[in-house]
């Protein structure tokens, strides 16, 4: 081959790889894109999602059916309300929920709830998720199933579902047939209380004191992936409360 002729043959490898790497970087940027525009939707949308008036800031919450985790007889009660396929929820589970869960629930001082508020308009699998979070409760295995979903949330179409159950040790049989419609009413019973608390936006945490029906007395509210220390700053304030001896 001649010199001029291999020159050319190696320059055209050269743009060919070129043109590759830059369409590689190209399709990074879109879907970079992509994932911005998607969040900056759900900041516009979330918001104004429910029409509700926001609720004063002292009202009682129930807990009943939720999942608890934490000193279940504790004075000081968090609640959460969250969507498994919503992105600010997965930030706060990966930067603030382990210490939180470290500091406040493992030792006993705050007692935990999970409730569900799947954003419908937003996230296709959110409900379905809602659902299969419920049927893990029902086996007692909410909050390792809880942890799969959220560490795998670009997986939850109903296959996928199956999968992190199976994973997370439940009775698949019970699971798939608990699936099939059995835990809807539970996920919009969640749904409609927090509406009834004014909840436009996930995550919601209401904090608040145990009450003898087994309501929470909710007096304190933050939204949004927080950072740890927000919720540190509410919790130490609340534990020196009178209310909580």
């Amino acid at each position: 081959m001649e010199r001029s002729s291999l020159a050319k043959l190696l320059v055209g490898v050269a743009i060919a790889v070129l043109l590759g790497f830059l369409a590689g970087r190209q399709q990074q940027l879109v879907d970079s894109q992509r994932e911005i525009l998607r969040e900056i939707q759900e900041l516009k949308t979330s918001p104004s999602r429910q029409a509700a008036a926001p609720a004063p800031l002292d009202f009682n919450l129930s807990i009943e059916g939720a999942a608890v985790k934490g000193n279940t007889s504790a004075s000081l009660t968090l609640i959460e309300f969250s969507d498994f396929e919503c992105p600010y929820c997965a930030r706060y589970v990966r930067e603030s929920y382990p210490q939180l869960e470290r500091d406040y629930v493992s030792t006993g001082k705050i007692r935990y709830a999970f409730r569900h508020f799947p954003l419908t308009g937003l996230h296709a699998h959110a409900m379905k998720a809602a659902e299969a979070g419920e049927c893990g409760r029902e086996q007692e295995k909410f909050w390792p199933l809880h942890d799969r979903l959220f560490a795998n949330q670009k997986s939850l179409a109903p296959a996928s579902l199956l999968d992190h159950a199976r994973a997370a040790g439940l009775d698949m049989r019970a699971f798939e047939t608990c699936l099939d419609g059995q835990a809807a009413a539970a996920v919009q019973a969640d749904l409609d209380a927090g509406n009834r608390a004014g909840i436009s936006a996930t995550p919601t945490f209401f904090f608040g004191f145990a009450q003898k029906d087994g309501s929470v007395r909710v007096v304190e509210k933050l939204v949004g992936a927080k950072p740890y220390s927000a919720f540190q700053a509410v919790l130490d304030r609340m534990l020196a409360s009178p209310t909580v001896r």
